[in-house]
């Protein structure tokens, strides 16, 4: 299968797995009882300088601190003469962005199932913070050159990974809207990306693979997402499906709620790697034909 079909392919399933988040836990009785859990067990078990500190991350995430970051996709494109390039990158930020509040504000709403107080009941699915810092990492990914791609991931991730973390800590989002905002910019860089390699510009990386930097930046984000996804999947499934009642408690539930939304976004940032570049030794944006491509290699090229 060619790098645009499994690109493609990628981001439908992304989508429809949006789709199942957004209908299993904010379309039903007992995914909105837990997640109420969640809140209730944040403002109980939460210290003030924890909330404090989550308060102050999500704080420097603001329209300068955007633009910002969007201005230096731009600067970074253009550095490597890569328009096309710098354009999904650049649209990977914007429409992740944009779609984000459509789907929150138009699209997706949270009607009461279980008569929860009014202050439980805004809709904020997905969230939006969790789709700057997601997708600001996505764009640097796409743009930064292959061989400084490791260390930027490795820097950025950690970041990333704890905005999730943090709008839940902070009692600004539940669980399911930071794993809709991880599944939501994965679709959109996935399709953007899919439109630039069927124009050629998804080609073999020259010269060898960096497989040490390769490995310290997917081994800690491997054990992130196992940890996370593990211990909060269990408490999760163990509240939902009645099997352990006292893991529906706010305290449980609350720790199942923070372990999915850092396990989840480290996975999300272990598939964009594994899908567009780290993995595949892909450099992206240069045109069919030019002298790195050719240098390839055949086997390399038939890959893609």
């Amino acid at each position: 299968m060619r790098v645009s079909a499994r690109l493609a392919a990628a981001g439908c399933v992304s989508a429809g797995l949006g789709l199942l988040v957004y209908a299993g836990f904010v379309r039903t009785a007992a995914g909105q009882r837990w997640e109420n859990a969640v809140l209730a067990g944040r403002a109980r078990d939460e210290t003030p300088t924890a909330v404090h500190q989550a308060d102050r991350v999500l704080d420097h995430i603001t329209v300068m601190s955007l633009g910002s970051a969007v201005g230096v996709l731009v600067v970074i494109g253009v550095a490597r003469r890569r328009p096309a390039l710098t354009a999904v990158a650049v649209g990977t930020v914007a429409g992740s962005l944009a779609l984000s509040e459509v789907l929150k504000r138009q699209v997706l709403g949270r009607p009461d199932l279980v008569g929860a107080p009014p202050h439980l009941l805004h809709n904020s699915f997905p969230s939006g913070h969790t789709t700057i810092a997601m997708s600001v990492l996505s764009g640097l990914t796409l743009i930064v050159p292959y061989r400084l791609r490791a260390a930027v991931v490795g820097v950025c991730s950690l970041w990333a990974t704890g905005v999730g973390a943090y709008t839940v800590a902070a009692g600004w989002h539940r669980p399911s809207d930071t794993i809709g905002a991880d599944l939501l910019v994965l679709t959109v860089a996935c399709g953007l990306t899919a439109v630039l390699a069927r124009t050629g510009r998804v080609r073999p990386a020259p010269g060898h693979r960096h497989l040490v930097g390769s490995l310290l930046v997917v081994v800690p984000l491997v054990g992130v997402a196992v940890l996370g996804l593990g211990t909060g999947g269990l408490l999760a499934v163990g509240a939902l499906s009645h099997a352990v009642p006292a893991w529906s408690g706010p305290g449980p539930a609350y720790t199942a709620g923070h372990a999915l939304a850092a396990g989840f976004s480290a996975a999300s940032t272990l598939a964009l790697l594994t899908l567009l570049t780290l993995l595949r030794h892909c450099d992206l944006g240069r045109p069919r034909g030019s002298r790195e491509t050719r240098n390839a290699g055949p086997a390399h090229r038939r890959a893609l």
